[in-house]
């Protein structure tokens, strides 16, 4: 038996006021969301059938700032709730198919037959609706990840510059593993931020972990032993490896000027916290 329809003078008011029909064609046209609608309301605050209806609305009434907007939104929505793509994509797809029924029941109680030409315009500014809706959802889940993964890196970037405190102005930051551009920034943060908070006076940084540094790293890592010459603090290297020195000859570079070079981080620490004791 088909649904009886509730006359209205325009398409977006004929959809509020025939929200039942909207909703159970909609739960008809999209069997496997419909049974997770409970699930993503509880997970994510994120009532899927009023914000149907809402993108309905903008595309009905042609709102194409809010429809962006809109669609960031529940981007960012999807993406921190961790919920998946494929339902949303089901579910987005089935109300371009529940928006079209209705534009045809509303013509159908109008009694209106539109021309091939006023039918071909009105399907482009619906799909063309519909699909910036499903653009700008994505770049706003998208965008939301990158950052997610931005600040997690950064935060295991500074995970790995782990500066020690071993006496009262003493502290050791062990380097391991490869030193990259964006990793010899974490770094100049860390310390310079670090000497300034724990008031180190000499902060002993052991290289043996490294066996390799691209020289514009290595030109960066001299800017930054000035740096924390610059605040007070006495700079010293352990452990330079031969490949590590030989690059550098070959370079140019040196941080005879910046830094106190020892041979190993055991024996440095041994001299530095008997010279602390007496």
């Amino acid at each position: 038996m088909e649904a009886a329809y509730k006359e209205t003078n325009n398409t977006a008011e004929f959809i509020v006021v025939n929200r039942g029909n909207f909703q159970q064609k909609l739960l008809s046209e999209a069997v496997n969301v419909a049974t997770k609608i409970n699930e993503i309301l509880q997970r994510g605050n994120i009532d899927l059938l009023k914000n149907a209806e809402r993108l309905a609305l903008y595309v009905a009434e042609n709102r194409e700032e809010e429809l962006i907007a809109f669609a960031r939104q529940e981007g960012v929505a999807w993406a921190e709730h961790s919920l998946t793509l494929s339902f949303k994509l089901e579910w987005v797809q089935a109300i371009r198919r529940t928006l079209w029924h209705f534009l045809f029941q509303y013509d159908k109680i109008k009694g209106v037959h539109k021309t091939g030409e006023d039918f071909y315009r009105l399907e482009k500014e619906v799909n063309d609706h519909v699909d910036q809706f499903l653009n700008n959802f994505f770049i706003g889940y998208s965008d939301y990840k990158d950052e997610m993964l931005k600040s997690q890196r950064k935060l295991v970037e500074h995970l790995s510059v782990p500066i020690i405190p071993v006496s009262t102005s003493v502290a050791v930051l062990p380097l391991i593993g490869m030193i990259d551009s964006y990793r010899i920034q974490t770094i100049e943060e860390k310390v310079l931020l670090d000497i300034s908070s724990i008031k180190i006076q000499t902060l002993i940084m052991d290289l043996s972990g490294i066996a390799d540094m691209e020289i514009d790293v290595i030109v960066r890592f001299k800017k930054i032993l000035s740096g924390i010459k610059m605040m007070g603090c006495d700079a010293v290297l352990t452990g330079l490896r031969a490949e590590l020195v030989r690059k550098m000859i070959h370079a140019g570079v040196s941080f005879e000027n910046q830094a106190e070079t020892k041979g190993t981080l055991q024996q440095t620490l041994r001299e530095y916290l008997v010279i602390e004791q007496n």
